[in-house]
């Protein structure tokens, strides 16, 4: 059922003494859907000659009918902008009805408004992909607020605690009516996360005096990652393909499993961003795409294999790039016919070759974490942890070390 908004107008004095003698001003209050606030009309008026129960002034004298006629102009000042915003499906709260009485309604800070402008602010901060979540993000806002309250933005004075466990319910009933998948709980909890950066950026900005949402615990699950181990990388690249496509796509994949790029920062690898390093062989110097961070990664020999077969690939030199890159969406579909034809039960997508390369490659092969970390491009080694755990064969390879060394102690003893 539709909500119902609740509008009241009283007006009432406030005495302040001026001297020996006592001055009252008129204030309007406005009450809206049970939220208060006050107006003051710069009107003063004597405390005797005022009647609290009708608030307005009594007697017949010249001054109380020029005053009560004021009080009524101003009574229907305020609730014609009332009726004009219901009539225009605008925000209805005390601040956007006082705002509009004022004549500085454009200062009220929407929801809306505030996601537009850090979209803005943030275009040429984040990456494409961050910006295409963040919008994904404001459209499941945008059908939230016409589906819960009927209306196409809110006041950001109107956010409140509850707001977001509704919001946080809305998205775990969310049926999506295209191709795409329901959302699972740590997808939920990204876009409440985005949602609440940007309140964040509201609270900074001074549009609202503190985080509504400070309270909200986010509870991630934990979720496994998964990677190819040594015998199913070695299945990926020592199979052979008739079909060329399939073929690309695994040489990319491979590539990307010995250097640990993202599929974009792949897509965007340039002749030029091959380099000779400090110990004279072939690095890539590039820039994450996704936080901007310098990545230097030394070439592994399978690695500069994989690069050098497309050095005369027409579609690559056309585009300037070291491969002929795909679609991520595209490279996805074949690496699931790929794991097919290789026999690996694992779903494979690109991302899983940057998992590969920061568990197969190098944790498991002794090469120090932060140095993994320095490869990946991470601002913090524990984003390194999250991606790359150490497998069980590295893990019994360290303590067999130890057992060794151990029993050696012992034996000289």
């Amino acid at each position: 059922m539709k909500n119902t908004n609740t509008f009241g107008i009283q007006f009432i004095i406030r005495i302040f003494k001026q001297g020996k003698s006592k001055q009252a001003t008129v204030y309007a209050r406005l009450t809206v859907n049970g939220r208060r606030t006050e107006i003051s009309l710069k009107q003063k008026v004597d405390p005797n000659t005022w009647d609290d129960a009708k608030g307005r002034a009594k007697g017949k004298g010249e001054e109380c009918i020029k005053l009560n006629n004021h009080l009524e102009r101003i009574r229907s000042l305020i609730a014609d902008g009332y009726n004009d915003l219901v009539q225009q499906r605008k925000p209805v709260t005390v601040d956007t009805v006082k705002a509009l009485f004022l004549g500085c309604d454009e200062e009220i800070m929407t929801l809306v408004k505030l996601m537009d402008y850090h979209n803005e602010q943030s275009l040429h901060r984040l990456a494409p992909g961050t910006m295409k979540n963040y919008s994904t993000t404001q459209r499941y806002i945008i059908k939230f607020i016409r589906e819960k309250y009927y209306r196409n933005d809110m006041v950001l004075s109107e956010l409140k605690y509850k707001f977001l466990l509704d919001f946080e319910t809305y998205l775990n009933n969310y049926t999506p009516k295209d191709h795409q998948k329901p959302l699972n709980n740590n997808g939920i909890m990204k876009h409440i996360e985005r949602l609440r950066k940007m309140i964040n950026m509201a609270v900074l900005l001074d549009w609202l005096p503190k985080d509504p949402f400070a309270n909200f615990k986010k509870h991630y699950e934990k979720v496994e990652r998964y990677c190819l181990n040594a015998a199913e990388l070695n299945t990926l690249a020592q199979k052979e393909f008739k079909i060329d496509r399939l073929k690309n796509v695994r040489d990319m994949f491979l590539f990307s499993c010995y250097t640990g790029l993202a599929y974009i920062d792949l897509a965007k690898l340039r002749t030029e961003n091959i380099v000779t390093g400090v110990d004279g062989e072939l690095w890539i110097y590039t820039n994450r795409a996704k936080t901007d961070t310098n990545v230097r990664v030394p070439i592994l020999p399978q690695a500069r294999e994989l690069m050098e077969m497309y050095v005369d690939d027409p579609r690559a030199q056309n585009d300037g790039t070291v491969f002929p890159v795909i679609s991520n969406q595209r490279m996805n579909g074949y690496l699931k016919e790929i794991a097919d034809l290789c026999g690996i039960t694992k779903t494979l997508t690109f991302h899983i070759a940057r998992h590969t390369f920061a568990t197969t490659v190098t944790l498991s092969n002794g090469v120090p974490i932060e140095s993994v970390s320095k490869m990946l491009g991470h601002t913090s080694i524990r984003t390194t942890q999250i991606y790359a755990k150490v497998v069980e064969a590295k893990l019994s390879e360290d303590m067999g070390k130890l057992r060794d060394r151990l029993s050696t102690n012992r034996t000289n003893k």
